[in-house]
């Protein structure tokens, strides 16, 4: 669907929302959920980073000097490959539901087969060597290269199009980290 449809269809939505057309109060402006009610995808129209609107409830962690060098190194990566800002948001997502954005070594028992890095990728998989893997630069430009495969990516949720590349077990858990990812792109993508 082109640009401009899009955001007419969009727009009448909208307003069709918010004139009343559906019965009932908006729930997500609701000062407390409803018993037994399911998380809905809440959207901020024309958003660049948050397209589809967030997921379920989502969580956050405080980044450290190292996470947050890490997240930046993504953004950068992210602008080398000439991705926009959306690419930067599913990668740190992704890196925060896989490593907490932390460039993770072997770990040993606790490590998931050969999985290392930002984005716990595997050599055995062909990703690359351990040392590439290691590498924020190079194993982010791997997880976008994966990204760029996955036809439509862009319209896609974010957990939809991260987990087509990461083919995790656990598919629907990138959408926790959607806010707080498009938080740190916000902040840092101009800095």
């Amino acid at each position: 669907m082109n640009t401009m449809l899009r955001k007419s269809v969009l727009g009448i939505a909208g307003l069709a929302f918010t004139g009343g057309i559906f019965a009932g109060p908006i729930a997500a402006h609701a000062a407390e959920p409803v018993q037994g009610s399911k998380p809905v995808a809440v959207s901020v129209q024309g958003d660049k980073l948050i397209p589809h609107g967030v997921q379920g409830a989502q969580s956050k962690i405080d980044l450290n000097g190292e996470q947050l060098a890490n997240a930046k190194a993504i953004i950068a990566a992210t602008k080398k490959a000439g991705l926009p800002e959306r690419a930067a948001v599913i990668s740190i997502a992704t890196s925060l539901q896989e490593s907490k954005l932390e460039n993770l070594g072997h770990l040993g028992d606790r490590n998931d087969h050969d999985s290392l890095g930002l984005f716990q990728q595997r050599p055995s998989s062909g990703w690359g060597t351990p040392e590439q893997i290691t590498d924020p630069e190079y194993s982010t430009l791997a997880f976008l290269k994966g990204l760029k495969q996955v036809d439509g990516w862009q319209d896609m949720p974010l957990t939809e199009a991260a987990q087509t590349v990461q083919v995790s077990a656990y598919p629907d858990a990138y959408a926790q980290w959607e806010q707080q990812a498009a938080d740190i792109v916000a902040h840092n993508w101009n800095s």
